[in-house]
């Protein structure tokens, strides 16, 4: 089985994302293995990482795939790197579900 860059928690999910900000285009492009192993999803949004408005392009990028609330979704860690990790709230089912799909080649 392949190793995602998801988590399930008792209220929702971890989601461990490798950004590129300016872009030319706002998309998740997938699963990415990184050297350490660890698997990361790929995202890209055209915002310039400044001011966090690259961080909030993800965010609203994440929102909008899941369907979810932007409220219901903040950077864990990571803000000022490359490498983050969002913590979403809701179901944790639905929400890897709706990943998975968002991914599937």
């Amino acid at each position: 089985m392949t190793q995602t860059p998801w988590r399930a928690t008792d209220d929702g999910l971890l989601l461990t994302v490798r950004l590129t900000p300016k872009g030319r285009r706002d998309a998740l492009e997938g699963i990415e293995t990184l050297a350490d192993g660890k698997a990361v999803l790929k995202a890209r949004v055209r915002t310039v990482p400044e001011d966090g408005k690259a961080n909030a392009a993800l965010i609203k990028l994440v929102a909008e795939t899941l369907a979810c609330p932007i409220s219901m979704i903040a950077i864990a860690a990571g803000a000022t790197s490359r490498i983050k990790t969002l913590r979403i709230k809701g179901n944790p089912q639905h929400l890897m579900l709706k990943l998975e799909e968002s991914v599937a080649p």
